[in-house]
């Protein structure tokens, strides 16, 4: 968490636009991504839309950027690999073929960051077109959600 606190901190004593230029770099970073992005930018001071969207945008790119560049060379390293996948592959290879691009995509937040889950299934045959298209509705939904919970548990401490 030294991270956040870190980028709370860096982002705090700023003016809004730079505040928000701060919450998109915060959305690229693996385990802030648009979640914690946007709880980051409703606790400097962002309006939520302006946060959530912000944290979106960092991570939205961050993962886009990933999948297009970065998923041949994850797909190369695979299929180079010829060894017995270790028990985390297993483990990511069991959800993939039970729920799918979008199950990943949605709940695979809770295990992995975006960046990696969407390199993880591009790397194993996913279509990068069904990885963006279900990484990016699910970069919104968390970030919103994140958002929305800032706002009302500042509303709530600021109310007792």
């Amino acid at each position: 968490m030294d991270v956040i606190n870190w980028l709370q901190d860096l982002a705090t004593p700023l003016p809004a636009l730079l505040q928000a230029l701060v919450i998109a770099l915060a959305g690229a970073i693996p385990f802030v991504e648009s979640y914690f992005g946007s709880v980051i930018g409703v606790v400097v001071g962002l309006p939520v839309w302006a946060a959530v969207l912000a944290a979106v945008v960092g991570n939205w790119l961050c993962m886009f950027l990933l999948v297009t560049l970065g998923a041949g060379i994850q797909r190369r390293l695979a299929e180079r690999s010829r060894r017995e996948p270790s028990r985390g592959q297993q483990r990511f290879l069991r959800m993939f073929n039970r729920f799918g691009v979008p199950g990943v995509s949605l709940l695979g937040q809770w295990v992995l960051p975006s960046q990696i889950t969407s390199m993880l299934m591009v790397g194993i045959g996913a279509s990068k077109d069904q990885v963006i298209l279900w990484q990016s509705i699910s970069i919104v939904l968390w970030g919103a959600a994140f958002g929305t919970l800032a706002v009302l548990g500042l509303t709530a401490l600021t109310s007792i």
